[in-house]
């Protein structure tokens, strides 16, 4: 890849705001060209599958409607779920002993399970 190219890819990876597919029309990129930009995004490679986006152990990190609502996930190295918000402002989080066993959950509404 060339660095003119290369810079334009880290440009749009840098101008883009959620919702990320959609800001991504604008520019007119093929698939690959997208994938390029969101592994920018999300720092770390990447698959894109009907308005979905994986990383490389299948787990779903960005999903988003046609119309503009998205969700973010964010995954452990064991590949267990420990972030998760949306385009209404809702998030959670969630925390995991040695065993894989959930200790610990915090909402946005301020519910917290604490199990340790």
């Amino acid at each position: 890849m060339n660095s003119k190219y290369k810079k334009y890819i880290e440009y749009i990876a840098r101008d883009i705001e959620l919702p990320y597919l959609k800001s991504l029309e604008q520019y007119g990129l093929k698939q690959d060209e997208m994938v390029m930009v969101l592994s920018k995004v999300f720092n770390q490679p990447v698959t894109i599958r009907n308005n979905r986006v994986y990383n490389t152990n299948g787990n779903e990190i960005y999903f988003e409607y046609s119309y503009g609502d998205w969700v973010k996930r964010e995954y452990d190295i064991n590949g267990k779920l420990i972030y998760s918000e949306n385009s209404n402002g809702n998030w959670y989080k969630r925390e995991y002993d040695t065993n894989g066993n959930e200790i610990y959950r915090e909402r946005s509404d301020g519910v917290i399970i604490d199990n340790r």
